[in-house]
């Protein structure tokens, strides 16, 4: 009896002329039904150790989300003076952030390149030059907050003094125009004292003729006369040398020039003039590469900025004005050489104390 079974299941196999019985029949067609269909599969879907972790990470991110709207949500309602102040200093910090990663990418730019700065375009050494002041302002508190417990004082003393220790980055809008202002006037102070400087050094000029125009200029100014760029080019040869050249200004004439650029007054004679002249070569490399890029490619707010930082308060002066009193310092600051840098510093009170709408 086996030996008939496996007579007939060899006969199937190897297609025999003999013809099996419905039992062995029906096995061989299950046999061949599992060859071509393979093993069964799992109903369950496997996805792979990367998939999972992608799907997790989009999951948690989804629910922060959700859980950080509802957060907001909760704090515009029952504290919506502190969630301003919140938004603000998140909003601060990514502004931060995206400044020192661009500014990363430029210096990592010039280390490949050999690129100094004064070869940078105009936005790059711009945004290099005023992302080196943040930075010091932010170092300042870094500092201060080094001691135990001291970053809830610190916390404390930006609340109370946003102006002295904030960067723009955190202020609101409003304290942006009253803060400008506010050290617009300070730098206002310091104008008086400078153009009584200049008349008085005016004997000490040599040239007759020179002696003539700088009275002149001084004259115009103090009865509200805006100068005229030929009258401030005019004077250029006594502010190379004695009596009003870098190296020839006195200390009361150097702390007085700091307060105008917005630079601390408070520091050795010998590092008020090194600051004064660091200060004042960035603004004529500046000054080439926004004249290389033109007046006309800067937005409304650079155009304001640049204004600002030498010395006009663009904050209340329409645009157009601001791009026709940067033009005026344009064709000076070009038309100088570095030994005639001290009358680009005094520019920023020449150019700037009787510009139309400068009287707030």
């Amino acid at each position: 009896m086996a030996l008939s079974r496996v007579c007939w299941a060899r006969a199937a196999l190897w297609g025999s002329a003999v013809t099996p019985g419905p039992h062995v029949t029906r096995k061989l067609q299950l046999v061949r039904c599992g060859l071509a269909w393979g093993a069964p599969r799992s109903s369950k879907l496997h996805l792979s150790p990367k998939a999972d972790v992608k799907s997790l990470i989009s999951y948690v991110v989804a629910k922060t989300k959700v859980i950080n709207g509802k957060y907001h949500r909760f704090l515009g309602r029952h504290f919506p003076r502190f969630y301003v102040m919140y938004t603000i200093f998140m909003k601060g910090l990514q502004m931060l952030w995206a400044d020192a990663k661009k500014a990363r990418r430029i210096k990592t730019n010039m280390w490949k390149h050999n690129i100094e700065f004064h070869q940078l375009p105009y936005r790059e050494m711009e945004h290099l030059r005023q992302f080196r002041r943040d930075v010091t302002k932010c170092l300042f508190l870094g500092i201060i907050s080094i001691p135990p417990f001291a970053n809830y004082l610190v916390f404390l003393l930006m609340y109370l003094f946003p102006r002295q220790l904030l960067i723009q980055h955190f202020w609101t809008p409003k304290q942006q125009i009253d803060f400008l202002d506010i050290y617009h006037a300070l730098r206002k102070r310091s104008h008086p004292e400078i153009l009584c400087y200049l008349e008085k050094v005016i004997p000490l000029v040599s040239d007759a003729g020179l002696r003539g125009h700088m009275t002149e200029l001084c004259t115009k100014i103090q009865h509200g006369t805006h100068p005229a760029v030929h009258d401030i080019l005019a004077l250029r040869e006594c502010f190379s040398n004695h009596p009003l050249g870098m190296k020839q200004l006195h200390a009361l004439q150097m702390k007085a020039l700091s307060r105008a650029m917005l630079l601390t007054p408070y520091l050795p004679s010998f590092l008020l003039r090194y600051r004064l002249k660091t200060h004042t070569i960035v603004i004529h490399q500046l000054d080439r590469a926004l004249a290389k890029l033109g007046i006309g490619q800067l937005s409304s707010q650079e155009v304001k900025s640049a204004c600002y930082l030498r010395g006009l308060n663009s904050t209340h002066i329409a645009e157009e004005r601001c791009r026709a009193w940067l033009g005026e310092w344009l064709q000076i600051s070009c038309s100088l050489k570095e030994a005639e840098l001290s009358l680009l510093l005094h520019n920023v009170v020449l150019l700037s104390v009787n510009y139309t709408g400068t009287g707030r």
